[in-house]
């Protein structure tokens, strides 16, 4: 469940997007998908460590998957997007 790379024009949209849409600085949520028992779940977590994150986790019906979100407090688009990016090339992890 890898996440296919995204192109610049991609990120372009988005960071006109998330600056249109909200106040810099401000509360993010990020929400991610995690295969169970991915190793990646520890690395997902540690991009966060600077951040003081607050986490939140949900079990699927089959405990497949687990949905994990983040709420973090973002100085701004270009600080949301190189999270997202390095998260792209985790296996076993999808970003909503």
């Amino acid at each position: 469940m890898q996440s296919p790379q995204k192109d610049t024009d991609f990120y372009l949209r988005f960071e006109e997007q998330l600056q249109a849409s909200q106040e810099w600085p401000g509360i993010y949520l990020f929400k991610f998908i995690v295969k169970a028992g991915a190793a990646q779940k520890a690395l997902l977590k540690s991009f966060f460590n600077d951040f003081n994150p607050d986490f939140s986790e949900k079990n699927s019906s089959k405990n497949t998957f687990t949905s994990l979100s983040v709420k973090v407090k973002m100085s701004s688009p270009k600080e949301v997007i190189a999270i997202y990016k390095k998260t792209e090339n985790l296996e076993g992890v999808m970003a909503l």
